[in-house]
């Protein structure tokens, strides 16, 4: 996920904070508020609060959204079945190798559905 400009300046406002509690120097401030100042994402704020305690920009708190993942709905065996039919009276013309085809689904059914 993108930052935004108000992401930036909140790790800012946080680094200058552990500047104020001695934590960091004016050096490690310069170089890693010049990092946070140029992050894009997350990924690139997380490194410079890895070893920093609270504050923390509040954009590394916030959960991770992520894509639920898909699953083959129960439909696709026999779909996979018909074509396998189709396809060994047309196309393939007798190799019955064409039949794997629904197994081969239902065990893609079965492993994403674990």
């Amino acid at each position: 996920m993108r930052l935004s400009d108000a992401e930036r300046d909140e790790a800012i406002e946080a680094l200058s904070e552990h500047v104020r509690t001695g934590r960091l120097d004016l050096d490690e401030f310069g170089a890693r508020s010049a990092k946070a100042s140029a992050a894009k994402t997350r990924r690139d704020l997380a490194p410079l609060f890895a070893d920093l305690p609270a504050p923390r920009p509040a954009v590394l708190d916030a959960p991770v959204r992520t894509a639920p993942a898909r699953r083959l709905s129960p439909g696709v065996v026999p779909v996979a079945a018909l074509i396998a039919v189709v396809l060994f009276f047309t196309v393939a013309r007798g190799i019955w190798l064409v039949f794997l085809l629904p197994a081969v689904a239902a065990l893609l059914l079965t492993s994403r559905n674990r």
